[in-house]
């Protein structure tokens, strides 16, 4: 019954930002951490970003630190990631995961290309 749903996927240029979005529901979402992964074509899935349950502590790739930014409102049962200064690299499927439940996110594709 636990259900990810993720939004806000799409084409930006090199540069840009783009902010995704996973609304969760099945499960009591404030009391459990989220992460982000990503996958490129013919590529392994890679681990983007994890945010505790309250939000106080996140981690990053080292390729993405310091340009993206995990956060969540427990209230709205919902994870973000803010990407900015996106690179051609970073184009990849992205996925909301929840790990206590092995649950994944349909997926959203990020394309950044001029």
């Amino acid at each position: 019954q636990v259900q990810l749903v993720e939004s806000g996927g799409g084409l930006v240029q090199p540069g840009g930002s783009l902010r995704l979005s996973c609304a969760a529901s099945g499960f009591f979402f404030s009391s459990y951490t989220m992460r982000w992964y990503r996958q490129a074509p013919g590529k392994e899935r890679e681990l983007v970003a994890a945010i505790t349950s309250a939000g106080d502590s996140t981690n990053y790739a080292d390729s993405v630190k310091g340009r993206f930014t995990a956060s969540r409102d427990n209230a709205k049962k919902s994870v973000y990631l803010q990407m900015n200064s996106l690179r051609p690299e970073d184009t990849a499927v992205y996925y909301c995961y929840a790990p206590h439940f092995a649950s994944w996110g349909q997926g959203t594709q990020v394309t950044v290309s001029s």
